[in-house]
């Protein structure tokens, strides 16, 4: 049974029924899912939630979808790791990292917005889905629309990293490499998804996919005994992520799960593209496009889609912006690896030398319990390492020479 209401404008509160539409016709703003809380309220508990299979499914009254799941069933659960040791290096009493670089089929976050997109899909009757991407949702696309039979167009900035292109064509999609940044080829989508029947995850299908994000707040409230967190440090691209851990807070909230909502959101960048975290800082909503040179490739988005409302989710919640220059970044992959032996992506840097900045700077109080959330596995990204790590040890293969190297090592200081 589906508790979905409608559509509804976010700007003029405009309300539609359930299409794969994705902006308001009178004033274009966009729409959202909005759902019969006081219907879910009566069936959906911590209890029933226990009982379900580990997946992002056990929360699916809270999902826009109709029937029975279609799409990712492997995907959402993944671990929430209290990080004793990075929390020492970083000076905090209490920090938890909650990782979405493994059990997931692509080793991304993605893999939850696309299980309710390609789901969403099928139930709308598209044979084909498509999406504009920075590498991430490419490859969640391509793989599970590859199990679930849809014909599949991936558009990608053709400067994306070697290893991410690969990732995607080992599915067979139809692969399109555009000469341009990612605003220019989510652009040449929009035109395309005007004219063609095709489901894009992040155009046509955007209110449906949006709503998958939200497992990964469902999930934190879950893991930490249910009960929300002091502070969620969340890495931001289009600023949708942010967006929907934080009405995952309150709709939890709304249907009795959690009794109150006290928790900050803090939006992580790179510097070298921040338009979010330059607005916070700022005291502005307005969200000027900017042009991105970072090697955290998949947050570079330039013109963030839902960059104003991740400004007010932030400002709601009493949290702030927070942006770190690539060094920073590679420094934080590596302090993230060396300390809990979890190996993030570019993006995984920024939020943990976001992190790192807050709790220097006081906006993170060093009592408090926070959280940080880790999109996706640093094999995705190994390029941005390359020259950046300690080098080998090379030896003849006899004892001598290892021996050799050993006594080296001893009188490194």
């Amino acid at each position: 049974m589906s508790y979905v209401k409608g559509l509804k404008c976010r700007e003029c509160n405009r309300e539609y029924p359930v299409e794969p539409v994705y902006v308001c016709e009178f004033c274009f703003g966009p729409l959202e899912v909005i759902y019969d809380y006081n219907g879910i309220k009566k069936v959906l508990t911590k209890e029933v939630i226990e009982k379900r299979g580990q997946n992002l499914w056990r929360y699916r009254e809270l999902l826009p979808i109709d029937g029975e799941p279609q799409v990712g069933l492997q995907s959402g659960y993944t671990p929430l790791l209290k990080a004793d040791n990075l929390s020492r290096e970083l000076g905090v009493k209490e920090l938890y990292v909650k990782d979405d670089t493994v059990a997931h089929p692509t080793l991304s976050f993605k893999d939850r917005v696309v299980a309710v997109a390609l789901t969403k899909a099928r139930e709308f009757g598209f044979d084909t889905v498509a999406c504009a991407s920075t590498g991430n949702l490419a490859h969640s696309v391509s793989a599970q629309g590859a199990k679930a039979g849809f014909k599949r167009f991936i558009f990608i900035p053709a400067t994306l990293e070697a290893s991410k292109i690969v990732a995607s064509l080992v599915y067979e999609p139809n692969l399109i490499a555009v000469d341009g940044n990612y605003d220019e080829v989510n652009r040449l989508c929009s035109e395309i998804a005007n004219k063609y029947r095709w489901a894009f995850v992040n155009i046509n299908i955007r209110p449906f996919y949006a709503e998958g994000s939200k497992t990964h707040g469902f999930e934190i409230i879950e893991q930490l005994g249910w009960k929300a967190p002091d502070n969620i440090v969340v890495p931001c691209a289009s600023g949708s992520l942010l967006t929907k851990i934080w009405k995952s807070l309150k709709e939890f909230k709304e249907i009795g799960i959690i009794h109150d909502v006290q928790t900050r959101i803090f939006a992580a960048q790179a510097t070298g593209c921040s338009p979010i975290s330059t607005a916070i800082k700022q005291g502005t909503d307005v969200i000027r496009p900017v042009k991105p040179n970072t090697i955290a490739k998949s947050l570079a988005i330039g013109n963030p889609a839902d960059g104003f409302y991740a400004t007010q989710a932030v400002n709601e919640s009493g949290g702030y912006g927070e942006d770190v220059s690539d060094p920073e970044i590679i420094e934080a992959i590596k302090l993230l690896a060396r300390t809990e032996g979890i190996f993030s992506e570019t993006a995984g840097g920024v939020t943990v030398a976001a992190t790192k900045k807050l709790i220097e700077s006081g906006r993170i109080a060093r009592d408090e319990v926070t959280v940080v959330c880790i999109t996706g596995n640093g094999l995705k990204t190994q390029e941005a390492l390359h020259g950046q790590t300690i080098s080998p040890y090379y030896i003849k293969p006899n004892l001598a020479s290892f021996e050799e190297v050993l006594n080296k090592m001893k009188n490194v200081k």
